[in-house]
Parts: structure tokens; C-alpha cells; sequence
């Protein structure tokens, strides 16, 4: 594009030759009427006075031209300059500038106009950085997000949203809601916001590319300038897992008051039977007096499970680690379930290396083994072979409790941690156990910095192996 400077230095020079040749043509026909015959010049000899004309008015041409080239160059092309610089901060060029220089008589101007592109460029960086701060946040939030505009076309979306719901944001960009798959009750919330304009929080159930999540979603207005209703934002959070635990609590809180109510009727039912007249009789004295010990036995049981639990699951839970036997650990456990291993005539093994040690705390680690041999004898039917088993795998020492018992299906192999839950729930209550037991283990094990894993199969057996790290030198 030709600037004002350019065109007005073509006009110059074109009209400038104009007016040179208009005067080289009068010069050249006056000379020979007005002062040939005077000089008494030759008619050949007017040949040398115009090839000197033509040269002296082509000098004087240049000359002038170059004199006017640098006027308009010190005095117009600074005018020219700031008009293209204005143009190209207007067009969003924000690094244009105007040279400054005191000789034309615009510094001023110059100045103000270099002062206003740095500020521009300072607030376009500025609002750059914020954006990309904004975008990095809405990509990065671990909720999905979603605006739509005020006909229900989609304008923003995150990745979490996308892949809460298996979409792509450029696939479905201007789209409207309705159009791209969303889940039934999800396209009714988005409806039901548009429509009334106002903040909405729901609870709701939605079929997503990860199976049925639980979701709070939270919707509201996206007001511009001047209260200015630009569309509607949709904010969902994955609660499923908050579902869970809450599941759990009510469970945990269910089973709790069950485990302690069984106690506790059998003691004040067996005590009135005493208090009306039953104490009369030794034998029958001494039999509810039996049974009432035998039921404050396990209520008490339950209690100190409850607690170590509650220990364990709190901060401050400390330990006092230090090299461990393996080997010791199984001869200690074997001797305290003896009685009940004998009651079975199950007569527990032990094999693997008798030097092994690992690094941990021997009273939890033996009670890690204790409750993983009762349990395996609980659940073995008599005469079956329970083996005690220790080994090595990279950094940790495994403690491998192996049992013949009833087994468990890959259904419950999930559940069996969870507390009070049973999978033969008539023989675990008659032989008085209280449910606790594997996740007390399983605490244990993650306090030691190991792992659990269980092997099993229905009607032949189980396999527990106890991950714990060595005594490194």
C-alpha cells in the first residue's frame, strides 16, 4: 500500500517535470526569436543551446527533486509514519512504533503514541497471561464444566467433562446440548436452567463413559456487562465415591449396634431369668453365669476391635519397628490358636526360610498372623491342612497363611476387608468372631508399608500373603 509520504513525492516529481519541460519548451522557442539574431548566432549552433538547456534543466531537476525528497522526508513521512503505526496497533500490532526525533516537531505526539502502544501491549500480555491462567484452571479442575450459551450451544468445555461423558470439544464445539448424547436427566437440568435463569444444585445419577456415577451438579447464570445474560455455566462433581463412604458409615453404624445388641440382650435376658428365681437352681446358676461370662467375653472383644481400629485409622497411630522373626511369629501364633487348631485336629505347618527377617512392630505383626490362622481355622473343616509359609520378593518378606477350607467366590474376594462382613456368617458368629478381623489386618499391613494379597477358590481353600519390607542392613 502506497503511503501519503510516496504519493505525495510522485505528485511533486511528476508536476515538478512538468513545469521543467513547460519552461525548457518556451526557453527553447524564445532563445532563437530573441537573441539569435542579436548574437548573430547560427541556426546549426541553436543544436549545442538546446542539448545545454536540456542538461541544465535535467540537473536542475534532480537537484530539486533531491532537496524536496529531503523536506518531505524530515517533514511529511513522520506524519506518514504515525498514521501506519496507528493503523497497525488498530489492526492489533501491538509492538508498532513511531520513531521519536526532535528535528520535526512531533516528538510530543510521537512520544504519546509510543506510550500508548506499550500500554496496549502491556494489557494484551496481561490478558493473555489471564487467559491462559483461566483455561489451565478449567482444564485442570477435577469437575466437569460446561457453558452453553442463550440458545443452548456449547461455547466452553473441559477435558474432565469430556471424558466424564466421552466427548471431544472440537467435535462438539457450537453444538447444542441436545445434540451431542448427554444423558437424559443431565439435558432436563440443563433445560430446566435456561429456562428459569436462576442458580440450580441437583443430586443426580448419570450413565457416563465410566459406568453409573453419582453427581452433584450445580448450574447458574453467566452475567456480562451491564447485567447483560450471556448463557448458563453447568459445574459437575463425581460424588460417587463420597456415595460409598457414606454406604459404608450407615453400614458400619447398622452392624455395629446389631453386633452389640446381640450381647447385650443375651446378658440382661439371662440375668432377668436369674433375678426371678433361677438362682435358686446351682446347676442352672452356674450355666447362665457361663453363658453371661461368654457373652461379656465377646462384647468385649468387639470393643477392644473397635478401638484398635479407631487407633489405627487416627494420625498419632505409632509403632515401634524393629527386626522380626518370621519364623518366631509363626511358633508364637501357633501356640496361641493351638487349642482351637486341636478342637479341629488341624495340625498347622511351617516351611519356607527360618532365618528370614522383616522390619516391623512383633506385637501387630503377630497379631497380622494370629487373626490370619484363626480365621483359616474358623473357616477349615476338621482335619484339613493348614500351611505357615515364609518367602522372599524383592524388597518385602511374605508371610503366606494357606488354608482347605470352605474358600470364597471372586464375588466377595473385594468385600472381604470391609468390616463385619462375613462370608459364612452363621460359623464366624458361633465361634464368636467379630467381623473385625481382616480389616484390622489390612490397617496393619498398610501401617507396616506392605500389601495384602488373597488367593481363593470355593471348596478348596484360601491363600493370604502378607507383604512386609526386609531389614536392609
Amino acid at each position: 500500500m502506497r503511503t501519503f509520504y510516496s504519493r505525495l513525492l510522485f505528485v511533486f516529481a511528476v508536476l515538478y517535470a512538468v513545469m521543467l519541460a513547460a519552461l525548457g519548451v518556451v526557453l527553447g522557442q524564445l532563445f532563437p526569436i530573441v537573441f539569435a539574431q542579436r548574437l548573430q548566432v547560427e541556426r546549426e549552433d541553436l543544436y549545442i543551446f538546446y542539448i545545454v538547456l536540456f542538461v541544465v534543466l535535467g540537473l536542475f531537476y534532480l537537484v530539486s527533486l533531491w532537496v524536496a525528497s529531503r523536506v518531505l522526508t524530515r517533514y511529511i513521512k513522520p506524519f506518514d509514519d504515525i498514521s501506519t503505526t496507528a493503523l497497525q496497533l488498530a489492526d492489533g500490532d501491538y509492538t508498532a512504533r513511531v520513531f521519536e526525533d526532535d528535528l520535526t516537531g512531533i516528538t510530543t505526539l510521537s512520544h504519546s503514541l509510543n506510550v500508548l502502544a506499550r500500554n496496549l501491549q502491556e494489557m494484551s500480555q496481561q490478558r493473555e497471561s489471564e487467559q491462559e491462567r483461566l483455561k489451565t484452571l478449567i482444564e485442570t479442575m477435577g469437575s466437569g464444566l460446561i457453558v452453553l450459551g442463550r440458545s443452548g450451544t456449547i461455547s466452553i468445555m473441559n477435558k474432565t467433562f469430556g471424558q466424564l461423558f466421552g466427548l471431544q470439544f472440537k467435535e462438539v464445539r457450537s453444538k447444542n446440548y441436545q445434540d451431542i448424547g448427554l444423558p437424559k436427566d443431565l439435558e432436563s437440568f440443563a433445560y430446566q436452567l435456561l429456562m428459569t435463569e436462576t442458580p440450580t444444585r441437583k443430586q443426580l445419577r448419570l450413565n457416563t463413559a465410566k459406568g453409573f456415577r453419582y453427581t452433584e451438579c450445580y448450574g447458574a447464570p453467566v452475567i456480562g456487562e451491564y447485567g447483560k445474560w450471556l448463557g448458563m455455566v453447568i459445574v459437575i462433581h463425581d460424588i460417587t465415591e463420597l456415595k460409598h463412604l457414606e454406604k459404608v458409615r450407615q453400614d458400619f453404624v447398622a452392624n455395629v449396634s446389631h453386633e452389640l445388641k446381640t450381647p447385650v440382650t443375651s446378658i440382661k435376658g439371662f440375668t432377668e431369668t436369674l433375678l426371678y428365681g433361677a438362682y435358686q437352681k446351682e446347676e442352672t446358676l452356674l450355666e447362665f453365669l457361663e453363658i453371661i461370662k461368654l457373652e461379656s467375653d465377646r462384647l468385649q472383644l468387639l470393643i477392644d476391635d473397635l478401638l484398635d481400629l479407631s487407633k489405627m485409622e487416627q494420625q498419632e497411630f505409632e509403632m515401634r519397628k524393629t527386626a522380626v522373626s518370621v519364623q518366631t511369629l509363626f511358633e508364637r501364633a501357633l501356640q496361641i490358636t493351638r487349642q482351637s487348631a486341636e478342637a479341629k485336629e488341624i495340625h498347622p505347618l511351617i516351611e519356607g526360610d527360618d532365618s528370614l527377617l522383616v522390619k516391623g512392630d512383633e506385637n501387630r505383626l503377630l497379631q497380622i498372623v494370629v487373626n490370619l490362622v484363626s480365621n483359616a481355622i474358623t473357616y477349615s473343616s476338621p482335619g484339613t491342612a493348614i500351611t505357615l509359609r515364609s518367602d522372599k520378593y524383592q524388597q518385602y518378606g511374605i508371610l503366606i497363611i494357606q488354608d482347605e477350607g470352605i474358600g470364597m467366590g471372586p464375588e466377595e474376594l473385594p468385600r472381604i476387608f470391609e468390616r463385619f462382613y462375613r462370608v459364612d456368617k452363621a460359623r464366624s458368629r458361633n465361634s464368636g468372631g467379630t467381623g473385625l478381623g481382616l480389616a484390622i489386618v489390612k490397617h496393619l499391613v498398610e501401617a507396616h508399608n506392605g500389601k495384602i494379597e488373597v488367593e481363593s477358590e470355593v471348596g478348596k481353600g484360601t491363600t493370604f500373603k502378607v507383604y512386609i519390607p526386609l531389614v536392609t542392613s
